[in-house]
């Protein structure tokens, strides 16, 4: 269960800034195994996120899609919209390097996405897709339409994805994609992104990698375990199964790349309209203890939920 608790805000310090939230997002499949207490206690470290209050399995003070304005702070950061990877709160006080300005041409309840578009992009450098692909994404979630959105604005790469919610058909053509269910999925795969959080998924997308081929795990399971079937073609069509994790810089540009790079990035792709299908519901803040729990019981096929605050986005 989950509740709103008050709390004081700490006196401004030098470098800091305070902002009043104006929409955050929900990342339906880490937050509600949070909000199930589902954490493994092996990943427990691993999983807080930067502000984080508490610990697993609970109470904890959870999530990391915060859009805002700076009221206080400061000179040159009054007024200016930021993102942060802040749980969902109404006002908080963080350090000015925690918060990256939003670009003038990204709407802010689109710029929730952005830890999520970190994410994919993430994922495609671990998975390296190359000009002329083709490219199966099995799993229409928020991060899986994410990669299938920014693989096919790559010359050359067609993209079909995969999921078994038919009602996906329109998200596929919105984001410029094929949809297929998986009883239907393309065979041959030149790369394959899996984002269903299902072991079901997981098998689809081995099936349907053709020789030699990457399967890059963007799956994150929780505590509950995975039936892989590694048995069949996995061996004599010499698939490679990847993970990856936005905890850590893709190897390939490790040596370049800082996370406040990357977060920037994200943000900056956001200008693009196409990202818009990636957004689900909306509820108000207040409610967010009842959403948290909906959502856990009965997804329905929401994608980023967004929660709204009084002050408007």
């Amino acid at each position: 269960m989950g509740e709103l608790r008050h709390e004081a805000l700490p006196d401004l310090q030098q470098g800091e800034a305070r902002v009043r939230t104006l929409v955050s997002g929900l990342s339906r499949g880490t937050e509600t195994l949070v909000f199930a207490g589902a954490v493994p206690a092996s990943q427990r470290a691993l999983m807080r996120c930067p502000h984080q209050e508490g610990e697993f399995p609970g109470p904890v003070k959870y999530g990391y899609c915060s859009v805002g304005r700076v009221d206080a702070g400061p000179a040159g950061w009054i007024d200016r919209r930021v993102f942060c990877l802040y749980p969902h709160q109404d006002r908080y006080v963080v350090s000015v390097d925690s918060l990256v300005p939003i670009p003038d041409g990204v709407p802010s309840e689109r710029a929730v996405l952005a830890a999520n578009l970190e994410t994919a992009i993430n994922g495609l450098w671990d998975a390296s897709p190359r000009i002329g692909d083709r490219v199966a994404v099995v799993g229409a979630g928020v991060v899986g339409s994410l990669c299938a959105a920014l693989l096919a604005r790559i010359p050359g790469v067609s993209v079909e994805l995969i999921d078994v919610d038919p009602r996906r058909t329109t998200l596929a053509t919105a984001l410029g994609c094929r949809f297929s269910l998986p009883s239907q999925a393309t065979p041959e795969a030149d790369l394959v992104v899996h984002a269903s959080g299902h072991s079901s998924g997981l098998a689809t997308a081995l099936r349907i990698a053709g020789f030699e081929a990457t399967v890059l795990e963007l799956s994150w399971y929780g505590e509950r375990g995975v039936s892989v079937p590694l048995g069949e073609a996995f061996h004599s069509r010499r698939l490679t199964l990847r993970s990856s994790q936005v905890g850590a810089v893709a190897p390939a540009q490790r040596a370049r790349w800082s996370y406040r790079r990357r977060l920037t990035l994200a943000l900056e792709l956001l200008a693009d309209p196409v990202f818009e299908a990636c957004l689900g519901g909306r509820s108000h803040f207040s409610d967010l203890p009842e959403t948290l729990a909906r959502l856990t019981r009965l997804p329905d096929g929401e994608l980023c939920h967004r929660v709204i605050y009084d002050q408007g986005v």
